[in-house]
């Protein structure tokens, strides 16, 4: 009986240490991030405003399922960020946020919502006006990474050419377009009221 019950405790300490799905082997895709930085830093204040997700990779940090509004404001250094959406219940959410550069010197900015730990968030391609691909990888140790990839654009309802502007970027940093989930987003999503949170 002793030792059915040993078992039984060791089968739920594995368990309880299951890797997450969205921590994969492998590493985090070469990324410029300094090349990037230096050439997007003096145009920071232009990403500012409003933003609608269209696309995102797995994420169980977004609550959000639909209806995906996030807005940024720059105070000259980094961003107040509000993100509101309609999650899996139905009932309309508002995460609150910061976005700023790397505290360590590392040349790429932090993202830090409440509840959530900070990570790196990259402007893979942007044109401030339209579109940005934003990417966010972290190396583990033992050859592991988990990454999470959004595809915002200024439109609720943006040209195709946008969001496939976004997934070419995302390929050619070997990011499999296919993991990428579509956004609901138009004329359901009550945005006055998203706005209003």
């Amino acid at each position: 009986m002793k030792v059915v019950c040993l078992l039984l405790v060791l089968v739920a300490a594995v368990a309880a240490d299951k890797i997450p799905d969205f921590v994969v082997s492998g590493k985090c895709p070469a990324v410029d991030t300094e090349g990037l930085w230096n050439q997007q830093r003096s145009e920071h204040a232009r990403y500012a405003g409003v933003w609608y997700q269209q696309a995102i990779t797995n994420n169980p940090y977004q609550p959000n399922k639909k209806c995906n509004r996030i807005e940024y404001s720059h105070d000259g250094h980094g961003f107040d960020a509000k993100t509101c959406g309609i999650n899996a219940e139905g009932n309309l959410l508002r995460h609150n946020g910061k976005i700023y550069p790397n505290p360590l010197g590392v040349p790429v900015l932090s993202i830090d919502y409440d509840g959530v730990f900070a990570a790196p968030y990259t402007l893979l391609d942007t044109d401030y006006s339209n579109y940005a691909c934003i990417y966010s990888c972290i190396d583990y140790n033992y050859g592991y990474y988990s990454d999470f990839a959004f595809i915002f654009t200024r439109s609720a309802t943006p040209s195709d050419n946008y969001i496939k502007k976004c997934l070419d970027v995302f390929q050619s940093y070997n990011v499999d377009s296919s993991r990428f989930e579509r956004t609901e987003q138009g004329s359901s999503c009550p945005y006055d009221a998203l706005e209003a949170l």
